[in-house]
């Protein structure tokens, strides 16, 4: 019952290429929010949006990492618990 878990790591082209991609995309956001034809509030106002939804997207991403780290941590506990058992009354 022994069950080994495979960690795979990221490539590093996959960690180049999510890199490039935010860094492309929220530079192109910027620019496109610096050349609108408005006012300097109403930049700065969609800059501040911007700048939020970055922010809360690293927040959600690293949640989401954590509540799926701790679900593989409970479930590894909850499987030596139940190999113990067995083990424990395991006649052969």
């Amino acid at each position: 019952m022994n069950k080994h878990n495979i960690v795979q790591d990221h490539s590093s082209a996959w960690v180049m290429q999510t890199w490039l991609s935010f860094i492309i995309s929220v530079t192109a956001t910027s620019l496109g929010i610096i050349y609108l034809p408005v006012d300097g509030w109403t930049k700065s106002f969609m800059g501040m949006g911007l700048a939020f939804t970055v922010g809360s997207t690293i927040s959600l991403a690293k949640t989401q990492r954590d509540l799926h780290e701790a679900k593989k941590i409970t479930s590894r506990i909850e499987e030596a618990k139940v190999e113990k058992l067995l083990a424990e009354h395991n006649n052969l």
